[in-house]
């Protein structure tokens, strides 16, 4: 698996396929394998003549560690996927990111709008714009520091917990990035996002907020809702792989 430094954090990704390239950037507690590989994104992608690089972003895979949330601002993760187009000379790609990918996403085409030719914003609606990020997250970041599962009674801090166990995530890592993540961007930045958006949540995700919404504040933007699925189960979901695909072509 190849690996490279940005600023002294380690950063790990791979890099498969030919074509254009996208960029793949995975949700909080998760990693490369889990939201992309294991979903079939990175097959689907690849046979669509694609080149498809996905990295682990810090705290997270197997990407460096670190335990202060001041290092996990969501323009610092933002400038990590910056930092590894540089490494493989892209002069700019497609992106996209799910959940807190999303927001990652958003970030860079905000700070590097050169560097992003279109944007996938999948698992987050209107609450990049309303909202800090998780809701509940102090109880979920208190839920990752719990001395186990049965610890933890806040049923979202619950499911998260569980999520992060059964990824072997650093808890203590995911703790300080939730605390460390929780920006968002004004209404005037995402309305100056210049390039292609694609806006897509799961019909009954509780947690991303209307996608039509934030779409109607990017010029230009589509808005996609994923059938009947939660935040968890539809990043995998064909709805939305079919909606990107024929977004990106």
């Amino acid at each position: 698996m190849p690996h490279f430094s940005h600023e002294g954090v380690d950063i790990a990704f791979l890099d498969e396929g030919e074509g254009e390239p996208i960029v793949l950037i995975h949700g909080f507690a998760s990693n490369k394998e889990v939201n992309w590989v294991n979903t079939g994104w990175i097959t689907a992608l690849t046979k669509a003549g694609r080149r498809v690089i996905a990295l682990d972003n810090r705290g997270h895979g197997a990407s460096a560690k670190l335990y202060d949330p001041a290092a996990y601002s969501s323009s610092i993760m933002a400038d990590d996927v910056r930092a590894l187009l540089d490494r493989l000379a892209l002069p700019s790609a497609d992106v996209m990111g799910y959940s807190m990918g999303a927001r990652i996403t958003a970030y860079l085409a905000v700070a590097h709008p050169q560097r992003v030719r279109s944007a996938v914003l999948g698992g987050l609606g209107i609450r990049l714009v309303e909202g800090v990020g998780l809701p509940n997250a102090d109880q979920i970041a208190k839920g990752l520091e719990a001395g186990n599962l049965a610890d933890v009674t806040d049923p979202t801090a619950r499911v998260f917990r569980s999520f992060a166990e059964q990824t072997r995530s650093d808890l203590r890592a995911l703790a300080a990035c939730l605390r460390g993540s929780r920006q968002t961007l004004n209404r005037d930045q995402v309305g100056r996002i210049a390039v292609p958006v694609l806006v897509a949540v799961g019909g009954k995700d509780a947690i991303a907020g209307s996608p039509q919404e934030l779409a109607a504040l990017i010029p230009g933007a589509q808005a996609l809702v994923i059938g009947d699925r939660d935040h968890m189960l539809a990043v995998g979901d064909r709805v939305f792989k079919t909606g990107v695909l024929d977004f990106l072509n």
